[in-house]
């Protein structure tokens, strides 16, 4: 799998990077032919009152469909935790179509 990280509005360090290549790579486990997953983050203050808010985006392409999940949190590391959860129930979900046809 070929995985690209943006990083828009801020700074990508490498323990950030690290933890958003360990998580997309767990997503292997579940459907092993994905073939590509644009990741991005940033941090955003639209239409927020105080505090700090990201925004996790990844697109994963398979074969015959692009899967698109964006979530956002006050905590970067929390709202990659929630895309690549329900990127799992939708890998999940894909998988067993795929198995039915």
């Amino acid at each position: 799998m070929q995985i690209k990280i943006k990083g828009t509005k801020m700074d990508l360090t490498p323990e950030l990077k690290d933890y958003i290549e360990k998580k997309m790579l767990l997503l292997l486990k579940y459907y092993g032919n994905i073939l590509r997953a644009d990741v991005e983050v940033e941090y955003t203050t639209a239409h927020h009152q105080k505090g700090q808010l990201y925004r996790a985006e990844v697109n994963l392409d398979v074969p015959g469909k692009l899967l698109r999940v964006e979530k956002t949190e006050e905590d970067i590391f929390k709202a990659i935790d929630k895309v690549k959860d329900h990127l799992k129930i939708e890998l999940v979900k894909y998988k067993s179509k795929q198995l039915n046809k």
